[in-house]
């Protein structure tokens, strides 16, 4: 059985695995639907998820949105271990995949349908299901590998022409792909709108073969988790708001930029600071 928490129609559907990130101070929630899906939600968006997850793992605000989970005995689990030379991922566990079968009539006309896969549990072929969506893509876990020792590596990923065409709108960052600048520059001849986030620098846009770089404010940063997922979830709603990719980076880059200021969840945006991206980018 698939639990249903709500069947009223959404606006902004995103699909891949929460997870449970284990982390130096404690493990905490996490995944790119975590983040994305609570950022859409202070857009004023009304959002669904599609996952799955072994219901013991506590929610929190997650609680407010509606959830479709296909039940797995396991939560996908990720271990955060920060060296000298960088930070070390390992993959402890993986929950179940997910394609079209588990999401639901009601939610599959959604104006934005977001797949964001963490460890290649989503679908590729789902983007040839919602013709009349803006299919927002973070493709970060199909960008993925892992072997017996767990630790996560970038690798190939062979549907890349496929999926990158169907979509409306790509995001990715540098540590995706290994910051191997040629891969970006192929997966940007693939996309119609593709952003790259690169960190404390703000982020890219390429775009009618043309590349924009919008540099991110200062901060002091705190905790930069979970910045590339809201920065794409602020993207996708402003993008189909305002239909220009320019713009969309920009407000985009100003908005997950607070982010990094906060630890987790916490750094999901606040209504003033939405207001003041909005009134920066105008």
């Amino acid at each position: 059985m698939y639990r249903l928490t709500l069947l009223d129609p959404v606006d902004y559907l995103v699909i891949g695995h929460i997870t449970r990130d284990l982390t130096p101070e404690g493990p905490r929630l996490g995944g790119t639907v975590a983040y994305a899906g609570l950022t859409a939600r202070a857009l004023g968006l009304r959002v669904g998820i599609v996952t799955s997850w072994d219901e013991r793992l506590p929610l929190g605000p997650l609680e407010e949105i509606p959830i479709v989970n296909v039940p797995s005995e396991r939560t996908t689990t990720f271990e955060h271990i920060f060296a000298p030379d960088g930070r070390i991922l390992k993959l402890r566990h993986r929950a179940e995949n997910l394609d079209l079968n588990v999401i639901p009539d009601a939610w599959r006309n959604a104006a934005i349908v977001h797949l964001g896969p963490v460890a290649q549990e989503v679908e590729p072929n789902l983007v040839r299901h919602f013709p009349s969506a803006l299919i927002g893509l973070t493709p970060q876990g199909w960008l993925r590998t892992w072997h017996q020792d767990r630790n996560v590596r970038p690798t190939e990923w062979p549907e890349a022409s496929f999926v990158l065409d169907q979509a409306g709108a790509v995001v990715i960052s540098v540590e995706d792909v290994g910051e191997d600048e040629s891969r970006i520059e192929e997966m940007a001849t693939y996309s119609r709108v593709l952003a790259v986030t690169e960190q404390s620098k703000g982020s890219r846009l390429y775009w009618h073969g043309d590349v924009r770089r919008f540099p991110a404010p200062e901060m002091e940063e705190v905790d930069a988790t979970g910045a590339g997922d809201i920065y794409a979830a602020a993207f996708f709603t402003r993008l189909i708001t305002t239909r220009d990719p320019w713009e969309a980076a920009r407000f985009a880059t100003q908005l997950a930029s607070f982010s990094i200021t906060r630890k987790g969840i916490d750094g999901i945006p606040t209504s003033k600071e939405i207001e003041s991206c909005i009134v920066e980018v105008f």
